[in-house]
């Protein structure tokens, strides 16, 4: 039977890689974007190329009545099925320090992370609970661990998220419906390419900033029944920041 999973935010960076390494493991990959169908639209070229199954889906995570139109056609359109993979990736960073931070930059980024997250999640988890099987995989940040300067707005959302994670995983975990975060630190990915990469470097026990396809390993890990045992749990994958 045909296994789906959705990856919000698919169309570049950690979405991607997170896609194309669902698929690998035999995931039809539901690949949501928001704007930009050229990038979403390789991200499923490399998917198909490799011999995986995929489809675009559309839709602001912002706007619950476009999750909800998306989904209901999904649903009617796959009455059998029910999608027990979501990776809540997508993401918005507006940095600022917080006594120049405008309401915009702090609702742009609250919108989209922490309510983006709490929507998709809340019309999925449902089916998840009545089929008893589900992961759900939330990409947080270290910034939401450890706070970040110039990123009130966006360590508050990962922060909140990383608290949904936990209270979540104490409400589904009878019906084996995982729930677990990752906290990735700096990653080389299209979020990134604004930061002075040499001088963080030094920061980083390791040396060097982590790549998509590494984080993207540990999807693919806590997706699998090898996982079946560990929920509401933080992972950090930030090369011991």
């Amino acid at each position: 039977m045909r296994k789906y999973a959705l990856v919000t935010g698919g169309s570049r960076g950690i979405g991607r890689a997170a896609s194309i390494k669902l698929a690998s493991m035999g995931y039809y990959v539901l690949i949501n974007y928001k704007s930009n169908q050229e990038e979403a639209q390789k991200t499923l070229d490399i998917i198909a190329g490799n011999g995986g199954e995929a489809q675009l889906m559309p839709f602001d995570i912002e706007n619950t009545n476009e999750i909800t139109g998306a989904l209901d056609e999904w649903v009617n359109q796959n009455k059998d099925a029910y999608i027990e993979v979501l990776v809540n990736n997508a993401g918005i960073r507006k940095d600022n320090l917080l006594f120049w931070m405008s309401d915009d930059e702090w609702n742009n980024v609250i919108n989209t992370n922490l309510n983006g997250t709490f929507y998709i999640t809340r019309a999925l988890v449902k089916y998840m609970l009545n089929k008893k099987y589900g992961r759900i995989i939330n990409i947080v940040s270290i910034s939401g661990v450890t706070g970040m300067a110039g990123q009130t707005n966006y360590s508050a959302a990962k922060a909140g998220i990383i608290g949904l994670t936990k209270a979540l995983a104490l409400e589904s975990a009878k019906k084996k419906v995982t729930v677990n975060a990752i906290a990735p630190g700096f990653i080389d990915t299209d979020m990134t390419k604004d930061m002075v990469q040499e001088e963080l470097k030094k920061r980083i026990p390791a040396g060097r900033f982590g790549t998509a396809e590494e984080v993207a390993e540990l999807i693919g890990f806590l997706a699998s029944n090898k996982a079946s045992y560990i929920t509401g749990q933080v992972i950090g994958i930030s090369g011991g920041l």
